[in-house]
């Protein structure tokens, strides 16, 4: 009786669990143009709306200290109230994006990444990563701060040779420079840097000073979007949005910071940090864009929201000033940072950036979650399909717990075993609570029989199973991900129920194989008996490739509780003697 309860209070621990989940991704997200309203001290947007040179960091500084408030570039005034001003289109196309560049300010207005489908119903439609357009508006901005002299920001007009850049077959990078001068001599050549097979972006302004006397400058970026409108996630399947960041702490031990900020805690205290190298990003499900300065340099960080009256634009950035760099007449200068603008895949994350895998966050069972996401990806290098991958992984783990599992099962069959006599016991003291559970323990401690025996076994293996459940939630690699026959999106809920209802009678047949219900009171069996139909229909909304682990999980429990009750017949410990 002890396990049966144990187990039904299991089931409702995650059913509590994955209810919780699906309260955040929908409720727990403030409403933040209306946060953003309230904030009435925030600068509006105006003509002149790059931040000040005093927003970056000294020549040489390495303090930890906060950034200035004028850390935040805002964005001019829009012609509309959903779009920006502009200039002409640079059109880049590379293997991994079809890209826009705006000659206004040299942004990065449109990017699509090639190959990734915006949806399973639309698989030739590449989805749409940065957007100049409302809804899920997002584009990168990033210029020049000048003290002495002005120097180009994301308001003034670069020149372009073309209008259409493309890599080349057989060419491994692209290069789409763009030009600003003034009458002074000054210029500088903004130059991005597109790599085959890269979701990396570099960004080089090269800064020559043609005049007669110095000139300081300091370089900046930021990315800017609106709320994500959530259209095509499962609902039990959305995840983390906001504003992730990194600090890697200089000592010997190497150890870093990492931070995630939801729209919420951006309104609520923004942040304003100054440190050397790491990184800052903003993050939706599957995707992130991602501002990676030189390891070297001193940067200002910043995440807030940010308001245009009378303006759907109106959202959040996040951002780093970078530090301050004085060129002599005559002297050129180059400065360096990078953008990674994706898909969350791993291998490409560790190339990006120290620390940009953290934005695949398995919470806090990381530890358990790693190393099950790298035997499933091996698993997939094995047999080239991910659903046969999770099936693969579902037998290693129950093989990894067999010896767990076995030790529940013969608790089980010992309490099938002892069910009659518990049941004569309930019959001869079931006034009596107190009497009862002194005759069953005395019954327990005669018998050598632990009733608990069963219980802690499972909740072992309960860690590894929350931990599988983040690595296939979070997992990019089985968005849209094939299976076989009907099942074409292990991210995507089964769109016949079939998952979900075999599901439901593998553990219902469990549950007849493994309970009795002669220990258990009348409300124990109808629990019994919804459980399965609860969690059927619960499942029914939940990615594919979960309820494929799930429903693997109980055939192999099934067959292995089988086959233990087998062993432990011939072992004279029969659990049919429960019903005889």
């Amino acid at each position: 009786m002890d396990n049966v309860r144990f187990a039904l209070l299991c089931a409702l621990g995650v059913i509590g669990f994955f209810l919780w989940q699906a309260w955040q991704a929908d409720y727990a997200e403030p409403a933040p143009r209306e946060q953003v309203a309230e904030r009435g001290e925030l600068a509006s947007a105006a003509a002149d709306d790059v931040p000040s040179i005093d927003a970056a960091p000294g020549e040489g500084s390495g303090e930890d200290t906060q950034a200035q408030d004028d850390t935040r570039p805002e964005m001019g005034p829009a012609t509309d109230g959903d779009t920006l001003p502009g200039g002409e289109r640079i059109r880049v196309v590379t293997d991994k994006f079809v890209a826009e560049i705006d000659t206004r300010g040299g942004d990065l207005r449109r990017l699509e990444l090639r190959g990734v489908p915006v949806s399973q119903d639309r698989p030739d439609n590449d989805l749409r990563l940065l957007n100049d357009r409302i809804p899920n508006f997002f584009i990168a901005q990033n210029g020049l701060i000048g003290a002495e002299h002005a120097a180009p920001n994301h308001n003034d007009d670069f020149e372009s040779a073309r209008d259409e850049y493309r890599l080349a077959e057989g060419e491994e990078r692209l290069e789409v420079p763009l030009t600003w001068t003034d009458d002074a001599g000054r210029r500088v050549t903004k130059t991005y840097v597109f790599t085959r097979g890269s979701y990396e972006i570099g960004l080089r302004h090269e800064v020559t000073n043609g005049s007669d006397s110095d000139w300081t400058v300091s370089p900046y970026a930021r990315l800017w979007r609106t709320p994500y409108e959530h259209s095509e996630d499962a609902p039990f399947a959305q995840s983390f949005m906001g504003v992730a960041w990194y600090q890697a702490k200089q000592d010997e031990k190497g150890e870093y910071r990492f931070e995630k900020l939801d729209f919420g805690d951006v309104a609520e205290q923004p942040l304003k940090a100054q440190q050397t190298g790491g990184w800052i990003a903003m993050m939706q499900h599957y995707f992130l864009g991602a501002l990676v300065p030189a390891p070297d340099t001193t940067v200002s960080y910043f995440a807030r929201p940010k308001n245009i009256p009378g303006s759907r634009l109106s959202g959040y950035e996040s951002g780093y000033v970078g530090g301050r760099t004085r060129i002599a007449a005559g002297e050129t200068a180059v400065l360096e940072s990078d953008l990674f603008l994706g898909p969350k895949l791993r291998d490409q994350l560790d190339a990006a950036a120290r620390g940009l895998p953290l934005t695949v966050d398995y919470g806090l069972l990381t530890v358990i979650a790693e190393p099950l996401f790298w035997v499933l990806d091996a698993l997939h290098s094995l047999v080239g399909n991910w659903g046969w991958a999770i099936v693969l992984l579902t037998v290693l783990i129950k093989l990894a717990f067999y010896k767990l599992s076995e030790t529940q099962f013969r608790a089980m069959a010992r309490m099938r075993k002892f069910a009659p006599r518990i049941q004569q016991l309930k019959e001869q003291y079931g006034d009596d609570r107190q009497k009862l559970q002194s005759k069953m323990m005395d019954l327990y401690k005669k018998e050598g029989f632990n009733p608990l025996g069963g219980c802690w076994p499972l909740l072992v293996q309960m860690p590894v199973f929350i931990a599988l459940y983040w690595v296939l939630r979070e997992s990019v690699e089985l968005r849209h991900a094939d299976f076989m026959l009907w099942i074409n999106d292990l991210s995507s809920p089964d769109p016949f129920y079939i998952l979900p209802v075999a599901f439901g009678i593998t553990m219902f047949a469990q549950q007849k194989l493994s309970s009795s219900s002669m220990t258990m009171d009348p409300m124990q069996q109808r629990m019994m008996q919804i459980m399965p139909v609860a969690l059927a229909v619960f499942f029914a909304f939940f990615p594919a490739g979960l309820v494929l682990y799930w429903f693997t999980n109980n055939l192999l429990s099934i067959a292995q509780q089988w086959y233990i009750y087998r062993k432990l017949d011939n072992e004279g410990l029969s659990h049919k003697s429960a019903s005889s």
